[in-house]
């Protein structure tokens, strides 16, 4: 069910204890914590934060921590009073990382979680990967911090066993102190911080992890810790990072990809009330990676004035060889690449083969369009530079990737680039891209200014870096027993790694195993191929990446076949999927990256499909009520960022194709779950997110300039149009942690066009719904 509104009297008792520590809006922090290696086995001393909050509380949070005399390791410390610092070292747009990752660290402390204050990481190589991306915080930090947090664990008792003249084996830990059970002793962490703090570091191997069934935290659900500050106005996103005597910028951004300005004449620009100057921002040397986009700047004295002086500018721009970009002639190009041979990615047994013989042969072709992540809130950035070094505070995915592309673009060091990250009001992949960064940084450089950067609706839309645009072929034929004997799916669309090299025009091995050449059904005869696309805008990563496209097609295909071989859907997608098996994984291209999980540890596993399935439509109420006449089930299943997900949709449709998504019930199998309150939270957002890209997304171009430019005409679902019901189910699991921000997406569009197949008999082959006259 939709989740149901928390009262503020609920907010207030759940998060009146728990504190962020945020850099302040005119806070310019010169250091935080020295550096070192993300070796547990070391410990990291921090040195003193200088500090000048003048108007953040919380920011006086960071010297406490910064002097807390037990650090066992990078991600925390403990003070005298007892208070628990934890580094929060990935960012929050959302997905609820920066509490599920800290309560790991908490859980194995036995930390009393009222006692336990958050501070968001800078951009810093010892924290590990900080890249907020891919689905994987939880997965690829999960051990990291149990040990983390077991590791101070250990070092209270042995500083409480050595007080006491106790053995260390008759001391244990309950909610933050240590307990000598015979004698009945117990001494606070606080008691014991500055005495722990003496000792050495354990070695992992002498650190002892919680069995399962001691966890505390682990797998029970907590609201988000700064609900209660977002709810009253108190957290700090990046358009509400302030400083004395900045100047706010807009910059206008080549209309083409990949054009410079020819002329600039900034005579109106300047006449702007407000405006203090204007300033050019070179433009990219290819490829364009994380660099800026280039343009020119306005700087005022407030927002609109620099908006409203960018309108003025009279800008005569080169010509960029990606004028010749037009949406459809290049959805034609796409469309015909697939219809051709490609690169072979994946084969088993011979297709041709059995296409040759005289059988019942179904084909399809399927067109995803170009989106843009259009998240709340647009990118915007503070800079300030002084001395030779630079500061910045951004909404960022990526602040050690924003570091490094700052401190190039500058020709600093890294060590003298420090990048702040504040809350950010969605993201979806956007943010991993560190340009508005640098545009700060670069201007707050060339006026002697704190900078800051404001990109508006129409510059996120129209400069975004885009979900890649993608056709499909699909080829299959039918056995006597409507069972495929033969499969050939062909993808193309213009790769990610074409915004880092713009001679890459076939995808990678990771993008192709997103969904494409990991397609779990047991095929006697089975190919995957490959053809060749030119970007012609930046690619970038917007949530669940390819598994969108790739999902929509064989998805969708797998339906067509279950209808021309006259069968249940849901029969046959399980008969698609054969007897409970671990695929092989030499079935597999030998280039398949698994999300980048061992595969020994999460390998391809049908019965968890089947799991998934079942549970879906057994909530879902299957086959209760006969569709047609209006009224519509449809089912997809997929696997991505390593979690196994089934959804239904339901739906009634009226004669002039108006589409009402009357429930959706959608089952997942992430393994372990730290905190399925957030889970939950975050497949609740896919249904409507999936219903916004499936009835309305689409990004398209004209002489290589986008067309589209804010929510008029790149619409996001209403209330009338988003699921009226939606129940998100979790089967239990012990295995180990998977994705969560990401998985929800991609079965969404095939369940909902195959459930206005069966309540129309219209199949929907090209997105969105809107161009096939759904709305």
């Amino acid at each position: 069910m939709l989740r149901d509104h928390v009262s503020a009297n609920t907010v207030e008792s759940l998060n009146n204890s728990i504190n962020i520590v945020e850099p302040g809006r005119r806070e310019f922090l010169k250091g935080l914590l020295s550096a070192g290696a993300l070796v547990l086995s070391v410990r990291w001393t921090p040195q003193t934060v200088f500090a000048a909050a003048t108007d953040s509380s919380s920011a006086g949070a960071v010297a406490p921590m910064a002097n807390a005399p037990l650090h066992p390791n990078v991600y925390l410390a403990i003070d005298t009073d007892g208070t628990v610092y934890i580094i929060a070292h990935r960012s929050e747009m959302g997905s609820g990382s920066n509490t599920a990752l800290p309560r790991i660290v908490a859980d194995e402390l036995d930390a009393e979680w009222s006692r336990v204050k958050i501070v968001q990481a800078t951009g810093d190589e010892k924290y590990g990967d900080q890249d907020t991306d891919g689905s994987h915080s939880v997965r690829s930090f999960f051990d990291t911090l149990r040990e983390a947090g077991g590791t101070a664990r250990l070092m209270l008792v042995q500083a409480a066993a050595a007080q006491w003249n106790k053995p260390v084996t008759e001391c244990h830990t309950e909610l933050h102190e240590v307990i000598h059970a015979p004698s009945g002793k117990k001494l606070g962490y606080g008691e014991l911080a500055a005495s722990a703090a003496k000792l050495e570091v354990p070695k992992k191997e002498d650190v002892k992890l919680k069995a399962r069934t001691d966890w505390r935290y682990i797998g029970k659900g907590t609201p988000n810790y700064d609900l209660k500050d977002m709810c009253d106005g108190k957290a700090v996103y990046g358009q509400d990072t302030r400083m004395d005597g900045m100047l706010y910028a807009s910059v206008a951004h080549p209309p083409v990809f990949g054009s410079i300005a020819k002329t600039v004449d900034a005579n109106a620009a300047l006449a702007v009330t407000g405006v203090k100057q204007t300033a050019s921002i070179e433009g990219f040397k290819p490829p364009v990676g994380y660099q800026t986009l280039g343009g020119v700047a306005v700087l005022a004295d407030n927002t609109w004035s620099a908006m409203q002086g960018k309108k003025k500018l009279k800008i005569e721009w080169e010509k960029s060889p990606h004028s010749v970009y037009n949406s459809d002639s290049y959805k034609k190009e796409l469309q015909d690449t697939a219809r051709k041979p490609g690169k072979v990615v994946r084969e088993n047994g011979n297709v041709n083969a059995i296409f040759a013989k005289d059988g019942k042969i179904v084909e399809a072709a399927y067109y995803a369009p170009l989106l843009a992540h259009a998240s709340m809130e647009p990118p915007a950035a503070l800079a300030v530079f002084h001395n030779g070094k630079v500061e910045v505070w951004a909404p960022t995915q990526n602040p050690q990737g924003a570091k490094d592309a700052i401190a190039s673009a500058l020709g600093l060091k890294k060590e003298d680039v420090t990048v702040n990250v504040t809350l950010l009001g969605g993201a979806f992949g956007r943010k991993s891209f560190p340009d508005f960064a640098i545009e700060a940084a670069v201007l707050a450089k060339k006026t002697g200014k704190p900078v800051k950067v404001v990109w508006s609706r129409e510059d996120d839309i129209q400069f975004d870096t885009y979900h890649s645009v993608a056709a499909m072929y699909m080829k299959a034929a039918l056995g006597a027993d409507g069972k495929p004997e033969a499969w050939l799916q062909r993808t193309v669309f213009p790769p990610i790694g074409s915004t880092f090299d713009p001679k890459n025009n076939y995808s990678a091995a990771d993008e192709l195993g997103l969904g494409f050449t990991d397609v779990p059904f047991a095929l006697p005869n089975h190919r995957v191929e490959n053809g060749p696309a030119t970007a012609h805008v930046r690619i970038g990563w917007l949530r669940s990446v390819a598994n969108i496209y790739h999902a929509f097609a064989v998805h969708s295909f797998a339906d067509e076949l279950a209808h021309a071989a006259g069968r249940d859907s849901l029969d046959y997608l399980l008969q698609l999927l054969g007897p409970d098996r671990v695929i092989p994984k030499e079935e597999l291209p030998k280039d398949y990256s698994n999300y980048d999980g061992a595969y020994e540890q999460y390998p391809i596993d049908t019965a968890r499909f089947r799991r998934v399935l079942s549970l879906a439509t057994e909530k879902a109420g299957w086959g209760k009520q006969k569709s047609g006449n209006g009224f519509g089930m449809g089912v997809a299943m997929h696997r991505s960022f390593l979690t196994y997900v089934a959804t239904v949709v339901q739906v009634q449709v009226n004669d002039a194709g108006q589409v009402q998504i009357k429930r959706v019930d959608t089952a997942l199998d992430a393994g372990t779950i730290v905190n399925p309150e957030m889970a939950r939270q975050q497949f609740e957002g896919a249904a409507v997110m999936g219903t916004s890209l499936a009835f309305y997304g689409e990004i398209t171009a004209k002489d290589g300039a986008i067309e589209q430019s804010n929510f008029n005409d790149y619409q996001v679902a209403r209330m009338k149009h988003a699921p009226r019901e939606t129940y998100v189910h979790i089967v239990p699991s012990e295995a180990p942690p998977a994705g969560i921000g990401e998985p929800g997406l991609p079965p969404f569009a095939p369940a909902l066009c195959n459930a206005i197949f069966a309540a129309t008999g219209k199949r929907v082959r090209e997105l969105p719904l809107s161009r096939a006259g759904f709305a």
